[in-house]
């Protein structure tokens, strides 16, 4: 069993952009159930705030609640779930990341603390006021989605940065984020997290990273420690940990071929990485999140 990677053209749409979708969220699960009703990927980014409605939103093997005022993340690659106790209202749109960066030549979605890293968290708690603020402005993308006027898809994405910058100013208050560091810091880091998505498979040991970034093992485990109080050895292998968990558990390849997939030499040395870092063997990892 593959986890299927959703694109932006599966979902039911009333009218038709290129590389774009909005709905209110319960329009939204009625008309993509199929879709929507397992684990799945997708290829876009996705943002969702909650008005209504209770559950669990399960992004890349943890668990987060959903309530109103919550609003969610989620960066191409991600994997994810809906479990609602309570019928769920709110928003939701996505985009390619071409929609947004073509309009914004000298802005990033990346440089959204959101969307900055895979460490950062998915989700943003917001006030009553705040939620009811900003999902007016996702009431407004929604009400110039269905019509027909002139400049549709810039006025669509000016919003949708009206959204972004809002939601990055309650984001780095809430998390504590004003704590800026250098920039050349963050931009260090910004690298690095890249180049781990890419190369993790084959490249394991930081001095390769270092390497690529032209500075020194020492400085790169200097500036990892200072931002996020980690060490670069630890973002590899929690990059690492989260592919495997995503293969163990969404695909039917046999654990050993997983372990080759993901360039360990031999399968023992996986299982003992694995458990190490998880507490679990992929075997009981599989066996217990496919029991629940």
């Amino acid at each position: 069993m593959k986890t299927p990677i959703l694109n932006i053209n599966q979902f039911v749409e009333t009218i038709p952009l290129s590389d774009f979708y909005v709905n209110s969220f319960s329009n939204h699960l009625d008309l993509n159930k199929k879709l929507i009703s397992r684990p799945h990927k997708h290829n876009f980014y996705l943002c969702v705030l909650f008005t209504k409605g209770t559950g669990i939103h399960e992004i890349d093997f943890n668990s987060y609640k959903i309530e109103p005022g919550s609003a969610f993340f989620l960066s191409p690659g991600q994997t994810h779930f809906w479990n609602f106790d309570t019928q769920p209202e709110g928003f939701i749109f996505f985009h390619s990341q071409e929609f947004y960066e073509l309009q914004f030549l000298e802005h990033k979605l990346n440089e959204f603390p959101f969307y900055y890293s895979f460490q950062n968290p998915p989700l943003l708690k917001l006030s009553a006021k705040n939620t009811d603020s900003i999902s007016q402005l996702f009431d407004e993308i929604y009400t110039e989605y269905l019509g027909l006027k002139a400049s549709k898809k810039l006025k669509i994405v000016s919003l949708i940065n009206l959204i972004y910058i809002e939601f990055s100013r309650n984001y780095t208050h809430k998390t504590e984020l004003t704590k800026l560091f250098s920039p050349s810091y963050l931009n260090i880091l910004e690298k690095l997290v890249i180049l781990i998505n890419e190369n993790f498979k084959n490249e394991k040991l930081p001095k390769f990273y270092a390497n690529r970034l032209n500075i020194t093992t020492k400085h790169l485990n200097r500036v990892i420690k200072e931002t996020i109080n980690k060490t670069t050895s630890e973002l590899i292998s929690e990059r690492i940990v989260l592919e495997a968990k995503r293969l163990i558990v969404h695909s039917n390849e046999s654990l050993t071929s997983i372990s080759y997939n993901l360039e360990f030499s031999e399968y023992s040395y996986f299982s003992k990485f694995f458990k190490m870092k998880t507490g679990s063997t992929p075997m009981n990892f599989r066996k217990k999140y496919r029991e629940n």
